[in-house]
């Protein structure tokens, strides 16, 4: 009897194999943008037009709207009480897991942090971190103080003063408390319940109870990042990230059960990109076969299969080099590499991902909570672009520049000449005013 799943498996020699291809990736992008067409889009423009005229007030009528919670703008903010009851009933074990991930994070952070390096002493440019930072945690399906971690500890390594986290209050009305003792534990104290595209504006104009931001950054659902993409200018973001994707390129050496567990670790989210590139045939099979049975385990067995047969894919190509080239073209968030000893090697060739995982024992959940680079990642192939999440991007540089009279007079010629090509004479007189004295 034919399985749901059977119709994801499709080989190079089947006549619409790039045009399966093409649609999984037209797909996961699709998921993220809204565009003019799309009656989201103005959706979406209603919600941001009436919550920079009325406020306060438009942020809770839309938290009552969308998250089913009455709050006046004096309830938006959680108290230090309740993030204090929050650490104090946390589980001690569960502590002490956050408390090893926050070190990892920050150790890594820590060590690829422009700061540190010889670049931060040279004359011509000065790094200063962004003073204030607003994060984006969902709350919607599952609470996820990860994402607090990963997105918070970064900026704490750059140097931001003031960090800002907004949650919708879809846990009795207010936020998760393991997201709150995580926020406690960092010793951030500015926490407010409200989230959505209500929640972004609040953050980048600021209101009569929320001060604006500099950069928002974090996931969310798509009215959460298209909300990100209105304001980009009014204050910065990190990404624009889309729904979580992963991409496994295997061969023969591979484990065909591990393969199909990291695909729904990834479906699981619902929508969520699940691939395999691979040039065995037999493993192919063999995956398709394990994810049939593994995906009947689980709660969401049929929200899952619908995602994968969506945005999921077994694509058995003729070689390794044309899966490393289509690879770099899908530009994944998550791109796990599982061909044994050649795994490094491939590794060196991909040009386009969020983040690499190499080896039969680098799942995405090691990167989701522990290993130290940040989550926050690239999706809907904008890794061609955008770069993971790291303490890079709470700093911004400027330029420094200081001649003497001798240095100035030396290439004066040369400004004055480049400057006159450009008919922009009170620039050339500005050089030349300081020759005649």
């Amino acid at each position: 009897m034919p399985h749901e799943l059977d119709k994801i498996l499709i080989s190079s020699s089947q006549p619409d194999f790039v045009e399966r291809c093409t649609k999984i990736r037209a797909g996961v992008f699709s998921a993220t943008h809204f565009d003019s067409r799309d009656k989201r889009e103005d959706q979406l423009d209603a919600i941001l037009n009436d919550v920079g005229q009325r406020d306060d007030e438009a942020v809770a009528e839309y938290t009552e709207k969308f998250d089913g919670v009455k709050l006046t703008s004096e309830q938006f903010r959680v108290s230090n009480e309740d993030l204090e009851k929050a650490h104090n009933e946390l589980n001690s074990e569960l502590l002490k897991s956050i408390r090893q991930a926050i070190k990892n994070v920050k150790e890594y952070q820590k060590e690829i942090f422009i700061c540190n390096k010889k670049a931060n002493q040279h004359p011509g440019i000065k790094y200063t971190p962004i003073k204030r930072v607003g994060i984006c945690v969902p709350g919607a399906s599952a609470p996820l103080p990860s994402t607090v971690i990963m997105t918070a500890v970064p900026a704490q390594v750059a140097g931001v003063e003031e960090i800002v986290v907004v949650s919708p209050p879809r846990y009795k009305g207010s936020i998760h408390p393991v997201i709150l003792a995580v926020c406690k534990e960092l010793g951030i104290n500015e926490v407010y319940r409200i989230g959505g595209a209500q929640a972004v504006l609040a953050l980048a104009r600021g209101t009569k109870t929320i001060r604006n931001v500099d950069k928002i950054v974090g996931p969310g659902n798509a009215w959460v990042q298209n909300a990100k993409k209105k304001v980009l200018g009014l204050v910065g973001i990190d990404s624009i990230a889309g729904p979580s994707e992963v991409l496994i390129i295997a061969n023969e050496k591979a484990n065909p059960s591990w393969i199909a567990a990291d695909m729904l670790s990834q479906a699981e989210h619902a929508p969520g990109s699940a691939v395999v590139l691979t040039d065995s045939q037999k493993l192919a099979v063999e995956v398709l076969e394990q994810l049939k049975n593994q995906v009947m385990q689980l709660n969401r067995a049929e929200e899952t299969i619908k995602c994968l047969e969506e945005f999921g894919g077994i694509f058995v190509f003729d070689n390794m080099e044309d899966v490393i080239d289509y690879a770099n073209v899908f530009a994944a968030e998550h791109l796990q590499i599982q061909c044994g000893e050649q795994s490094g090697d491939i590794a060196e060739k991909i040009k386009n991902a969020g983040a690499i995982f190499i080896g039969d024992f680098s799942p995405v959940a090691l990167g989701d909570y522990w290993a130290g680079p940040s989550h926050a990642l690239p999706t809907g192939r904008t890794a061609k672009f955008f770069s993971a999440l790291s303490a890079n991007d709470f700093i911004k540089s400027t330029s420094i520049i200081e001649y003497d009279k001798e240095m100035l007079a030396k290439s004066a010629e040369d400004i004055i000449r480049l400057a006159e090509v450009e008919g922009l004479d009170a620039h050339a007189k500005s050089v030349k005013i300081r020759q005649e004295q």
